[in-house]
């Protein structure tokens, strides 16, 4: 079962992301900052896909970026806010829906469209 890292401060999207996903067999685990992806890859967790909300803490984090760098990311990010965004597969600005997270997240794992 492919697993999914959703690092957002912003506990709606994270919690909305994670539903969509469960819902459709995937392994998503929220995480509020850095520290949480840290005891996650810890205990032997890779994500397969990465979600990550630019205005968040962890998106700062050497490490964060270091792992958004190996695993295919999509980056929710603000079109107000500068933010630095690193190297990323899919970027949505916004207001975005959950529903087109959820299918560039199952378009990265499967490897063609949703």
């Amino acid at each position: 079962m492919p697993v999914v890292f959703v690092i957002a401060e912003d506990w709606a999207l994270r919690a909305g992301v994670r539903a969509e996903l469960r819902e459709r067999g995937i392994e998503a685990l929220g995480m509020e900052t850095a520290g949480d992806a840290g005891v996650a890859l810890a205990a032997n967790e890779m994500p397969s896909v990465i979600v990550l909300d630019a205005s968040a803490k962890a998106a700062a984090d050497a490490a964060i970026q270091q792992l958004a760098a190996r695993v295919p990311t999509i980056m929710i990010a603000s079109r107000t806010e500068p933010a630095q965004i690193p190297r990323a597969a899919k970027v949505f600005y916004r207001p975005v829906r959950i529903a087109d997270i959820v299918a560039g997240v199952m378009e990265l794992i499967q490897g063609s469209p949703a």
